[in-house]
């Protein structure tokens, strides 16, 4: 069951790097600022994408929060397309693996998100609480 939203970020692509271009598979790093259960964080994130047979992207990565008194660490996955004019939108879940001071909560959580990068590499994202 899907609670309420936890988080929200905001941020930009820092880094792009194609791994395979007979996949074609990239590497993805970005950079954001946002916060999460009340607390504001600074998140860097970099995850791998692939385009799949049907023309879909598959994605895997990893990510810290660092507050001003605590961070998280998550791993997550998710499937996502194409935007018409130019960026892609993925829907997928995080794994809270480790947080400690204001972030602790997080620890051992799932969430679901949302996120998008446009054609200018500006990234948004989303979570609620996976029950």
């Amino acid at each position: 069951m899907l609670g309420e939203q936890m988080g929200e970020e905001t941020g930009k692509v820092t880094g792009f790097r194609v791994i395979d271009p007979a996949g074609p598979q990239a590497e993805v790093s970005i950079h954001t600022k946002g916060k999460i259960l009340g607390t504001e964080y600074q998140g860097r994130t970099t995850y791998t994408s692939a385009v799949q047979a049907g023309g879909f992207l598959f994605g895997e990565g990893t990510g810290v929060y660092m507050a001003a008194d605590g961070m998280a660490v998550w791993k997550g996955q998710g499937s996502g397309k194409f935007n018409p004019g130019g960026g892609v939108s993925y829907r997928g879940c995080l794994h809270f693996l480790t947080a400690t001071g204001s972030l602790s909560k997080l620890a051992g959580m799932a969430a679901v998100f949302e996120h998008s990068t446009d054609a200018a590499d500006n990234v948004s994202s989303k979570l609620w609480e996976w029950k």
